[in-house]
């Protein structure tokens, strides 16, 4: 008598339901792993964002922040609302309100001078000058199979006045950052932040 070696009834059903719960799983796994890569897209994108809204706050509130024909570095407050103070001692330096009055201290701008440009000016970078439209924020934009399957775009938008503490306010400027799917059109993400007419602080420096 011939032994032949053969699947039995009840490993062949064990067979059949692996086979079955495996190609039910499949597109359930699909969506999950799908669901993953879209969330680290969103994540990527926030960095994005945000490294992009950091760098745009470093420029100067505006490219009339500076005095015309000065050797001071330092970006003043644009006092175009007339609420700079003049110091009698020294009458070319302006101060805000409240301010130490020091020659190396935050000063003001003559308001009947100067105005916020809001445009460009060679020489200074403002806040506006970073301002650009719908960029991709990646160096290599080839799509394929093994890298990223849409082109992601970054857009920064600078708005004065802006609507802060419950009013338009002109010295303040809304500085926004969005990241869009430019082949689908969906927004992956938009943060926003202001910056104010303050200019800049050169402290005193005690010699020791």
């Amino acid at each position: 008598m011939v032994r032949r070696s053969a699947f039995t009834f009840i490993e062949l059903i064990f067979a059949i339901v692996i086979i079955a719960i495996a190609v039910v799983s499949l597109p359930m796994m699909k969506q999950v792993i799908f669901k993953g890569i879209d969330g680290a897209i969103v994540q990527e994108a926030v960095f994005a964002a945000a490294t992009e809204l950091n760098e745009v706050t470093t420029a100067h509130w505006d490219d009339n922040s500076f005095e015309p024909g000065s050797a001071d570095t330092f970006a003043r407050v644009i006092d175009h609302m007339g609420n700079c103070e003049n110091n009698s001692s020294l009458p070319s330096y302006r101060y805000m309100p409240g301010q130490i009055v020091q020659p190396l201290h935050r000063k003001c701008l003559d308001s009947n001078l100067t105005t916020p440009a809001d445009a460009n000016v060679n020489g200074v970078v403002s806040l506006n000058d970073k301002a650009h439209n719908p960029t991709n924020i990646f160096i290599n934009t080839t799509i394929n199979s093994t890298g990223y399957k849409h082109h992601y775009d970054s857009n920064v938008t600078v708005t004065r006045p802006a609507f802060f503490d419950g009013q338009n306010d002109n010295d303040m400027k809304l500085i926004k950052v969005t990241i869009t799917d430019s082949d689908t059109g969906k927004t992956l993400t938009s943060l926003r932040t202001y910056s104010a007419n303050i200019g800049e602080v050169d402290f005193y420096k005690k010699a020791y």
